[in-house]
């Protein structure tokens, strides 16, 4: 094969994330989107090593697996790659990425470990609780759209009304919002010379409580031809009327107007104007309650958050539901401190650090909220931070971002020498290149499992438990909380 070249091929497996492994009869190649089975065919896009990259052009035959799918978007759509199979195979195929990555790293390990395959999000649609959709147009020059980007695009955008992996409160304030604006003749914000008004509609919803947060962002820039105080209180009124009228399910918490000059195409905000209720809503996790605000990280499937954090707890030990513990828990990359909440009814204390402070502060009031008073939440670096704890820790979780730990913060880590590490990952390649740094510094992994956290797309989420050994002799001492 060479660079250009059309080719043909069949679809072997897809290796984690989204990458098609295809046979031709010149060879293999990796073709991102394909599905197991599939026919295709792919542009080489790029030579590397003798390795062929190629771009698809088009599914020639269906995969065997594939069933069907219950959005019109489907193709079109960058989000869902999955959805033409059945839920069960798309677990088969995320479950077999996992593990041959694992395999890879632990192989080298002396002990044998336990691969517990694989948990399902208990909602298979409609489950996300935050949508950052994109105003744009699907063909240049075309009608205003309002959703994702298409497949393969950087610039064009699906008005995604018929989305399935959000309920019907979105898709409707969606609709709402587009037409409200395609009616206005409202321009949207070019990503080239960066002129136009609209930028992105940002859809928070609460799946436990129903609270609803929508936050329209757009340029500084004034709308041609309209005022942009009536434009946005027209917004405004439009979304409390679905509400009033009963045609949301869910109940509106806030709505935002986010002014964001940024050159990055990115939701973010330089001035936030709260035009109704609050910048904030409450969600609600396996008995305790969370504030979420604005930009807060907060997982954004919370039925499967739940197995998420349930299964974190079991790694950690059993949940004792009377008496203390005497052990220090540290939660590296805590977010709005989730993790550190549940493990703070059984510890003596729970030492939460995240980078983002407005995170900390709403982790802080979170804990308050929930009468926890053995959580303490520290805004900075960890590569920082870890060196200005006075307290050691008797365990650590680590929830890192996509990208892993930082490759200072590991050694220091690896210092405290605590028997047990419980590794939440939502990214496995991430995860197995730091397993190998444990692994040469004394840890081996006990079990791991993965956890879809997001259903019919690539993602996937891993738990890891690592103990540490004593040279040959293997530490026994548990923690139990």
């Amino acid at each position: 094969m060479k660079k250009g070249q059309v080719c043909e091929g069949i679809v072997r497996r897809v290796d984690f994330p989204n990458k098609g492994i295809v046979e031709t009869d010149e060879g293999t190649a990796v073709v991102k989107t394909g599905l197991p089975g599939q026919k295709v065919k792919f542009i080489v896009n790029k030579m590397k090593n003798g390795k062929a990259e190629g771009r698809l052009l088009e599914v020639l035959e269906k995969s065997p697996l594939e069933t069907g799918h219950p959005c019109s978007h489907f193709g079109l759509c960058g989000g869902c790659n999955y959805l033409s199979m059945p839920y069960q195979e798309q677990l088969a195929i995320k479950e077999d990425q996992v593990k041959r990555l694992l395999d890879r790293v632990l192989s080298k390990q002396e002990r044998s470990w336990q691969w517990e395959g694989i948990k399902g999000s208990p909602a298979e649609y409609e489950y996300r609780n935050k949508m950052e959709f994109s105003f744009g147009d699907e063909v240049k020059d075309g009608p205003l759209a309002l959703g994702m980007h298409k497949r393969g695009s950087f610039y064009d955008v699906v008005t995604v009304e018929d989305c399935r992996i959000v309920d019907a409160d979105y898709r409707l304030i969606l609709k709402t919002v587009r037409d409200y604006f395609d009616a206005n003749g409202v321009s949207f914000h070019h990503k080239m010379s960066h002129q136009g008004f609209l930028r992105h509609l940002l859809v928070r919803k609460a799946s436990k409580t129903g609270e609803i947060l929508v936050a329209l962002v757009t340029s500084s820039q004034n709308p041609e031809g309209h005022a942009v105080q009536e434009l946005i209180t027209g917004f405004k009124d439009l979304l409390l009327g679905l509400e009033q009228t009963n045609q949301l399910k869910g109940k509106i918490a806030g709505i935002l107007h986010i002014i964001n000059d940024s050159l990055a195409d990115v939701v973010q905000s330089d001035h936030t104007e709260v035009l109704y209720g609050q910048e904030y809503f409450f969600e609600e996790l396996l008995g305790l309650k969370f504030k979420i605000s604005t930009f807060s990280f907060f997982q954004t499937n919370s039925h499967s958050a739940e197995v998420l954090y349930e299964t974190v707890r079991e790694y950690v030990g059993d949940i004792q539901e009377t008496g203390t513990s005497d052990k220090v828990v540290f939660d590296l990359y805590s977010g709005t401190g989730t993790i550190a909440q549940l493990m703070a009814p059984a510890a003596k204390k729970v030492v939460g650090v995240e980078i983002v402070e407005e995170a900390v502060e709403v982790a802080k009031k979170n804990a308050a909220e929930n009468g926890l008073t053995n959580c303490e939440f520290i805004a900075g670096d960890v590569l920082k931070v870890l060196d200005e704890i006075p307290e050691k820790p008797d365990l650590i979780i680590l929830d890192p971002p996509r990208d892993g730990c930082h490759p200072k913060v590991l050694p220091k880590i690896l210092g405290y020498g605590v028997e047990k590490i419980v590794y939440v990952s939502c990214k496995p390649t991430s995860l197995v290149r730091d397993l190998e740094v444990f692994l040469e510094q004394g840890y081996v992994v006990e079990k791991a499992v993965a956890v879809d956290q997001f259903p019919w797309t690539a993602n996937i989420e891993v738990v890891s438990l690592l103990q540490r050994m004593n040279n040959t002799r293997e530490k026994t001492s548990t923690f139990d909380v």
